[in-house]
């Protein structure tokens, strides 16, 4: 089965054709840089650009995949969460598809979606095991007990990791997006120059909290002096980048252990960082436990996954129908 994946949940315009749930053949993904000059994404700014190149992208879907749009046999799209705006382009635009060619629509959960971009590229993932979902709007820890049936462990209670990144590398006047430039530069940065809070919570807490932390680079940064901040800015920088993995890493390890399970997996946008993956594979190595990364591509929002997950659902018998609406604040809920 060809199942198209529409993906405009945030600042990247995706569309992907995936054969089976499991053959990718074509993923293209539009990345807005039209928000770098206010170092965050910019919501009306993001759905003009949806509007702008969507058609363009899901063209190219096509012509990568080397099929004609009567070759699609259905089509799934992320309905949430994410900006409210860009979500309904893309499923304005899936159901457009949807009717048009009398094919079955699904609407996919963006984190859902994230899940999925492991079982693409990791044959020898089954579950059960704790996938743990970082990206700009979320950081989330979830326990997959099957396709379809998750368990949410634990998430953030104010910044997300990805968000803590950009505003933190907004201090620094380092550029937008934050995180690949953070992870960049830590490279050659003193990771010990300053010991940033860790926020952990309470005992047996397993949600996230990157506010403080964010707040204390700021406060930092703020009693520098032009010269001292040119001098240390690569350090503080990956102090901060340390602090963040820290947390992701034991929150983590947490996790799996209360469920007992030897297997983690990690996705979304923060799952590219080199230090994160580092760590997390040093982790699972010393315990002996499986971890599953997708590479990078599948790491940023992207339309494959989401075609992924639709053809698992479809693939069950379940469907959208024309009614289906943007939903911001989405939860991931599991399958009946």
């Amino acid at each position: 089965m060809l199942i198209l994946g529409i993906e405009t949940s945030c600042d990247e315009t995706a569309a992907s054709v995936v054969k089976d749930g499991k053959e990718i053949l074509s993923n293209v993904v539009y990345s807005q840089m039209v928000h770098e000059k206010y170092g965050g994404v910019v919501p009306e700014l993001a759905s003009r650009e949806h509007i702008r190149t969507l058609i363009p992208v899901f063209q190219s879907a096509l012509d990568e995949a080397k099929i004609s749009l009567g070759d699609i046999e259905g089509v799934a799209v992320t309905y949430g969460p994410g900006l409210v705006g860009s979500l309904l382009i893309g499923v304005s635009f899936a159901k457009a598809i949807s009717y048009s060619l009398n094919i079955p629509l699904i609407g996919i959960n963006h984190i859902e979606g994230h899940i999925f971009a492991d079982f693409l590229e990791n044959p020898k993932l089954s579950p059960p095991f704790v996938c743990l979902v970082i990206s700009g709007g979320h950081s989330n820890l979830i326990y997959v007990a099957d396709k379809g049936n998750y368990q949410l462990l634990g998430q953030t209670r104010d910044d997300a990791a990805g968000e803590a990144f950009d505003k933190v590398a907004k201090v620094l006047n380092l550029g937008y997006p934050g995180g690949p430039i953070i992870d960049k530069i830590s490279e050659e940065g003193n990771a010990n120059f300053f010991k940033f809070p860790r926020a952990y919570l309470e005992e047996g807490s397993l949600d996230f909290s990157f506010s403080g932390l964010k707040t204390s680079v700021a406060i930092m940064v703020s009693r520098l002096s032009e010269k001292e901040l040119r001098k240390h800015r690569i350090d503080i920088a990956a102090s901060f980048q340390e602090a963040v993995v820290d947390v992701l890493v034991e929150k983590g390890i947490k996790a799996c252990q209360q469920r007992q399970t030897k297997k983690i997996a990690l996705a979304g946008g923060v799952a590219r960082n080199r230090r994160l993956r580092e760590r997390f594979k040093q982790e699972a190595e010393k315990r002996h436990w499986d971890i599953f990364i997708p590479s990078p591509i599948l790491c940023t929002d992207n339309a494959a996954m989401v075609a992924s997950a639709g053809d698992f659902h479809l693939s069950r018998g379940e469907s959208s129908s024309l009614d289906l609406n943007a939903v911001p604040y989405a939860p991931l809920t599991s399958s009946k």
